[in-house]
């Protein structure tokens, strides 16, 4: 894999990232330091957080993919 398409795999699991963050932020409100409060949260549909997650996890284990290629390493 090339470096662009390397980089183009990681902007894409930021990008999700951010979305998973602000798609968590709908439901669970912050406290006064900017954590998430769950003693807050409002109930969060359990299929969309599965969704979300699983292609957040997928991104993940393909940039694992990537760096375990580009440092020679073998995959565990």
């Amino acid at each position: 894999m090339d470096k662009e398409q390397a980089m183009k795999e990681f902007k894409a699991y930021e990008k999700m990232r951010l979305e998973m963050y602000d798609f968590l932020e709908q439901f669970i409100p912050k406290d006064e330091n900017g954590q998430l409060d769950f003693s807050q949260a409002k109930s969060i549909p359990a299929k969309e957080v599965f969704d979300r997650w699983f292609a957040l996890d997928y991104q993940a284990r393909k940039i694992r993919g990537i760096a375990i290629n580009c440092l020679g390493l073998k995959g565990e």
